[in-house]
């Protein structure tokens, strides 16, 4: 069993990048906390809807203090090597720095929608098409839009002109160019940086960087984009399955999509009618809570 870490060192190990938690995450995992037995379980499945609490998670287990061999992506694993006590530390630490304003709170609530949508369509793909990387899947999915609350808290009008970059998004166009030409930068490459202070393993934060980047990445022939290919087949679909172009774009149409879908399913050998089929099947699990 893994020592357990004080408050102390949950902060210090929580320096730096902090994306904020839900706060109605935050408030089910305070009542499972006060239980007489907390449930590790309910701890983990409530944390892996989360991204910035599963986050924090992940890049304190995965720091030099635990010795992994290798960095993990699984929230569940995460957690039970964590412990229970270390883990309901990491929340209330990050609950302490959440706060946030009820307009704030409002804003955000598109990006933790899709982030859950997101992945879990990720990881029911993965299951579907045979994957081996389901866990890896599924925080691609919870974390690829995580620059995204960053940008608005460094920027006031960051929302509407994310709206803007979804509705340029058209052949020639990415939805980061709109983005950069505001900014000087965009949220896949703030959220690439926040993977990597979290200690994501670098095929996935490779992954969040070039998740505007498809049509470009698609397009290279070359098999040495076959790892980057394989996560960002099952992140492309799934955004179009969860709808992140309505949810976060605030679009009627998926432009982005309508681009690299000829692309995306020749890669992963399914045609329009069979996307189809497993997409509704995909929204019907998820209707369901599966």
């Amino acid at each position: 069993m893994s020592p357990e870490l004080s408050p102390e060192q949950i902060e210090q190990a929580l320096q730096g990048i902090s994306v904020p938690p839900q706060p109605q995450i935050l408030v089910d995992l305070q009542m499972e906390q006060y239980q007489p037995d907390p449930d590790l379980a309910t701890i983990a499945r409530l944390v892996s809807q989360d991204p910035g609490l599963s986050g924090s998670l992940l890049k304190i287990i995965n720091s030099p203090h635990y010795g992994l061999s290798n960095r993990i992506t699984s929230i569940k694993r995460a957690v039970n090597l964590l412990g229970g006590r270390s883990v309901i530390n990491l929340i209330n630490a990050q609950s302490i720095k959440g706060q946030m304003s009820d307009e704030t709170i409002v804003t955000l609530n598109r990006f933790w929608d899709t982030a859950q949508d997101v992945a879990n369509a990720c990881a029911t793909l993965a299951k579907r098409l045979g994957s081996q990387a389901v866990d890896e899947a599924y925080a691609l999915g919870l974390f690829h839009d995580c620059g995204v609350p960053l940008m608005l808290k460094r920027f006031p009008d960051y929302m509407a002109v994310l709206e803007l970059a979804y509705a340029q998004a058209k052949p020639g166009t990415r939805v980061v160019d709109t983005e950069n030409q505001r900014f000087n930068t965009n949220h896949a490459v703030v959220g690439y940086y926040t993977a990597r202070s979290w200690r994501l393993p670098g095929h996935v934060c490779d992954a969040i960087a070039n998740h505007h980047n498809a049509l470009a990445v698609f397009s290279d022939e070359s098999s040495k984009q076959a790892p980057l290919k394989n996560l960002l087949s099952i992140l492309k679909m799934a955004e179009h399955i969860g709808a992140s172009y309505r949810v976060i774009g605030n679009q009627a149409v998926d432009h982005e999509w309508q681009a690299v879908a000829p692309l995306v399913l020749d890669y992963v050998g399914l045609s329009e009618y069979d996307f189809d089929n497993l997409a509704e099947t995909v929204r019907e699990l998820g209707a369901r809570g599966e």
